[in-house]
């Protein structure tokens, strides 16, 4: 990104009255601020949207009146969804970040006035930013699509065509979770090797998928496509998101048309969208393709994506199994990898999913699918780390792994840092796994 798309609102030097927002590791500090739903804990009040501030999140639509221009932007938030917001143009989002910046800096005299609708993060419940009307996810790793092709397709771990089509299959907008919902076990119909007809029971095969997940912003016209050009106009935000994955369900029925129950029971979300906006100081260069592989196609070529494209996220995965969290044993690093290395963009996804004339509406969801890096310790995946189970992951205290057990806990965590600007942070994406109902 070049200066000139950079505001007061990223200088690295500004602070926060709001004390929290300044601690070095806070993921909220002033240069953030991302939109979420909340409520008061016990309150029974109607959910209605705030943003993140250090420690406390605020009530926007309670300090309105304090935002000058922007103020009827500021009050979309009293719904109780984002989608209000979303359903604006990109220029009121930028708007409203920068007044909320301004209203939230040090040295604010209205600062005293904007306190009594701070609220402490550990006092509120958070809930879906919005309820997506259609979930689409991706597969834009190359690493993760190598490594999970090589599992099963050893000598052609690629198809032909995934380095010309950002691939991607319809996921359950009705199955996704916020941050914390517990995740049941699915169950479903599965074969094993030898067996001649398949069984139904608990998935014996459960995983985790870690992703950046991708909120649109606006609409799009059906019949008319979106150009790459035009597409980070699309881009409300990002969150992160776990696509729980049955693998045992999934090998069973995905041929001939693609994932469905191994996919569908759950995807779980962190309840704060940080903005496009927010990000613009992390946006880098896509990847780059290697000598031999096929140039985009002219629908998804574009020298300005090409520039900037990528989003550079780091994530990292935790596993904490029910003996850790009840000895209070901390968890186990299973992964840490960059979303600057997807060889598809995000301005690739929404120019590609509206190529056909399929229209994009505010709330909708795409995911990146599963994010790996090149290295043992970049993978994003049981799947991968394991290889299918058959190298179990060894767990500290002595405990392992092939796939999920009941009681386990899967936490996913972001962060964006770069030389020349205060890093910010994504919260937490976090499910724990129960048993099945169906015993």
């Amino acid at each position: 990104m070049t200066s000139t798309d950079l505001d007061r609102s990223h200088d690295p030097l500004r602070l926060s009255w709001v004390t929290s927002a300044n601690l070095p590791n806070s993921d909220f500090p002033v240069q953030n601020l991302p939109f979420g739903v909340f409520r008061e804990t016990g309150s029974g009040n109607a959910p209605r949207g705030c943003v993140a501030i250090g420690g406390h999140v605020l009530d926007v639509a309670a300090v309105s009146s304090l935002l000058g221009e922007v103020k009827p932007i500021a009050d979309t938030l009293i719904a109780t969804d984002l989608r209000p917001l979303m359903s604006l143009a990109p220029r009121a989002w930028t708007a409203l970040r920068l007044a909320l910046s301004d209203l939230l800096s040090a040295g604010n005299a209205d600062h005293r006035r904007v306190e009594r609708h701070l609220h402490a993060s550990d006092g509120v419940e958070m809930f879906l930013p919005v309820r997506p009307g259609s979930f689409v996810d991706f597969f834009a790793s190359i690493q993760h699509a190598t490594n999970a092709g090589s599992i099963f397709r050893p000598t052609a771990p690629l198809l032909p065509n995934y380095k010309y089509v950002p691939v991607a299959y319809n996921g359950r907008a009705s199955t996704i979770v916020v941050s914390g919902s517990p995740v049941s076990r699915p169950a479903g119909q599965t074969r094993v090797d030898g067996q001649e007809a398949p069984s139904f029971g608990p998935s014996q095969r459960l995983d985790f998928e870690t992703e950046l997940g991708v909120f649109i912003g606006g609409y799009s016209e059906r019949g008319r496509p979106v150009t790459l050009r035009e597409a980070w106009r699309h881009v409300f935000g990002f969150c992160l998101l776990n696509d729980w994955s049955a693998r045992d369900i999934q090998a069973w029925e995905y041929q001939p048309l693609g994932p469905f129950l191994g996919k569908s029971f759950a995807t779980t979300i962190s309840p704060w969208v940080v903005t496009a906006d927010a990000l613009r100081p992390f946006r880098v260069r896509l990847r780059e393709r290697p000598t031999g592989d096929p140039a985009p196609l002219p629908h998804l070529a574009d020298d300005g994506d090409s520039a900037c494209g990528a989003v550079d996220v780091m994530l990292e995965t935790r596993l904490a199994t029910t003996r850790m969290l009840k000895e209070n044993a901390g968890s186990a690093v299973l992964g840490r990898t960059s979303t600057r290395e997807l060889y598809w963009s995000v301005g690739q996804m929404v120019a590609h999913l509206t190529s056909n004339g399929c229209n994009i509406e505010a709330g909708d969801l795409f995911g990146s699918g599963t994010v790996s890096g090149d290295a043992e310790d970049a993978l994003g995946s049981l799947l991968e780390i394991t290889r299918a189970g058959k190298e179990p992951l060894q767990l500290p205290g002595g405990e392992q792994r092939t796939f999920l057990e009941d009681g386990d806990e899967i936490v996913i965590t972001g962060r964006c840092a770069r030389n020349g600007f205060a890093p910010i942070g994504f919260g937490r994406c976090a499910g724990r796994i129960t048993a099945s109902p169906a015993g």
